[in-house]
């Protein structure tokens, strides 16, 4: 996968070199090419009314300040502000819209979204409606022009990897007044930029792929608009929803390594997807880079990749509970983005929370499984699926 973008005729670094670059200068006291972690609460000032960079690492914190300058850069964006984790950037998007506001959804995004909107923000005030499919004739079709103030989707969704176009949901949301946000995990801004395709603001939990390591916590809102971005930090200072200083090191250090871990999650995935599609246990197949993934052309017009997660549906004849209990190498539990193999239970796991009839409407059925595919060798990957099938298989 060759790295090409951004080599602009301003000059601009291409992705790799500002992904280990950007926001991360050496530190000027002592010329450390790491960037220090500042654990500090509180800062020296030096005088009386001043108005200083740093006074409350609630407020600013340097090692957070060098995250998110790699963040909005990585995305093409202007600003970023980092949170303690996905959920908590979530929180801060909903909240940046007043009570009473019209929030579009789409039905397919992450269980733990569904359950933000449904049970703190719905009571809260926001008037949430879901649309399904996700496309941009539902979205104008559902759109309120003057009182609709935020459209949320996933590209690629989780967990069937349904793909929306961008560029066209970005105009019709804007021709509604409203603005359009993009969670934008899945894919990460190696392989896909929203803002590129008209997007507002970009959504990550930086505990998958940006992390990339499965040892911390984190989530992110970038945009281009200082109206917004204003909001998300006065929301961030006032409700303390903070990244610490170490969890921004570390995903920093992540960061460093994202072009890398992304071609092999993506050449990874290509090969488990290739050995699931022809395996007699398994119905069906969810990969972008699939020919017969609905959304395969979309995605290849706006992404660099189909990404690392592959879900699969299998048939009766696979007992799922051996089948986990005789993985070897790949991993049952939640979350992605690792540099491990993760497997996953949609239905008892990532979407439990939603109710049985919209997880059925969706297609999550309770023989669904999603593989973060990781960066081991992928003849072990298939390997280990493999045996696992078959020792499982009646």
């Amino acid at each position: 996968m060759k790295d090409d973008r951004d080599a602009t005729r301003s000059g601009r670094k291409r992705f790799a070199t500002r992904a280990v670059h950007s926001g991360q200068r050496p530190d000027p006291a002592t010329g450390a090419v790491s960037v220090p972690i500042y654990a500090t609460s509180t800062y020296r000032q030096a005088g009386f009314g001043g108005e200083p960079r740093y006074e409350y690492s609630r407020v600013q914190n340097p090692t957070r300040d060098a995250l998110e300058a790699s963040l909005a850069d990585l995305e093409n964006g202007a600003y970023a502000c980092a949170f303690g984790s996905g959920m908590a950037a979530l929180h801060t998007l909903f909240q940046a819209c007043p009570p009473g506001s019209h929030v579009l959804l789409g039905l397919n995004v992450y269980g733990g979204t569904y359950r933000l909107a449904e049970h703190v923000f719905r009571p809260w005030g926001l008037d949430i409606e879901y649309v399904y499919p996700v496309t941009p004739e539902r979205i104008a079709e559902a759109a309120r022009p003057g009182k609709t103030r935020l459209v949320l989707v996933e590209t690629p969704s989780n967990p069937l990897l349904e793909i929306v176009p961008l560029r066209e949901t970005a105009r019709v949301v804007h021709d509604a007044g409203a603005v359009l946000a993009v969670d934008n995990t899945f894919a990460g801004p190696y392989l896909q930029t929203p803002l590129d395709h008209g997007a507002d603001i970009v959504v990550h939990s930086m505990t998958k792929y940006l992390n990339g390591h499965s040892d911390s916590l984190g989530g992110v809102l970038i945009c281009n608009d200082p109206a917004w971005h204003e909001s998300f930090r006065f929301l961030q200072k006032s409700s303390g929803a903070v990244l610490s200083p170490f969890e921004a090191w570390l995903i920093l250090r992540g960061v460093k390594t994202l072009p890398l871990r992304m071609e092999r999650h993506c050449r990874n995935a290509r090969d488990v997807a290739a050995f699931l599609v022809r395996h007699p246990r398994v119905l069906k197949v969810y990969h972008p880079d699939l020919p017969g993934h609905p959304g395969h052309a979309v995605h290849q017009a706006q992404a660099r990749g189909g990404g690392g997660i592959v879900s699969f549906e299998v048939d009766a004849r696979v007992d799922l509970s051996r089948f986990v209990q005789a993985l070897e190498i790949c991993i049952y539990g939640e979350s992605l983005g690792g540099v491990e193999t993760l497997i996953c239970h949609p239905a008892t796991m990532t979407h439990a929370g939603m109710p049985e009839d919209i997880r059925r409407r969706l297609g999550i059925t309770d023989r669904l499984l999603r593989i973060s595919v990781g960066i081991e060798d992928p003849a072990d990957i298939i390997a280990d699926l493999e045996q696992a099938l078959a020792g499982a298989s009646s």
